[in-house]
């Protein structure tokens, strides 16, 4: 049996949560069960990761920079109105594809508003500096146009929202979508709830 390195162990660990924290949250995921899923102790998950704090921040960075590249692949080489449907499409494929990369960002959201309530303001710093990323990555395709960006990352939202609530493809909601940015086919069962 091949032993993993501690980079592919981690690797493992962050993927593992991001399954874990997406279902449950922050609050809900206990550190066994992430390191259950992944195989290993708790003292070695812990070893790994300074604490679960940290290990739920890996995974919600994680699922941000996965988008953000998705968003910079998408638009590559384009500009403006090429731009913008495709970088749509890419997005709604990917959360339709990882719907746990959606619930992972809706719950970081939450855990950003927790965190701030306790006074912890390094984990907001964190993940806000991830979306920001994500902002910066479509804001340049856009034309640097504040108002498209802003537009842009607004439909962002409500798609989250549509999809995490589980609102079909079919249902009116959708229709004053981008076009591009419409969910197509029917939603697996539980698939984005």
């Amino acid at each position: 049996m091949v032993r993993m390195s501690a980079e592919e162990r981690r690797e493992s660990v962050v993927r593992a949560a991001i399954d874990e924290f997406a279902q449950r949250g922050y609050y809900g995921t206990s550190t066994e069960a992430v390191a259950r899923r992944v195989g290993v102790s708790q003292p070695y998950l812990f070893r790994l990761f300074p604490g679960k704090k940290a290990i739920f921040a890996a995974a919600a960075l994680r699922c941000m920079e996965e988008t953000r590249r998705v968003f910079e692949e998408a638009a590559e080489g384009l500009r403006g109105e090429e731009a913008l449907p495709v970088m749509a499409q890419a997005y709604v494929q990917l959360i339709q594809e990882r719907p746990e990369l959606l619930r992972m960002q809706m719950q970081a959201y939450v855990a950003v508003a927790a965190a701030e309530a306790e006074g912890d303001h390094e984990f907001g710093e964190a993940v806000r500096a991830g979306w920001m990323r994500l902002w910066e990555t479509v804001h340049a395709p856009l034309g640097s146009d504040l108002g498209e960006t802003s537009t842009f990352m607004a439909y962002g939202m409500l798609i989250n929202t549509l999809m995490a609530m589980g609102f079909p493809p079919e249902h009116q909601v959708w229709e004053g979508m981008y076009p591009s940015a419409r969910v197509t086919g029917r939603l697996e069962k539980g698939q984005c709830t």
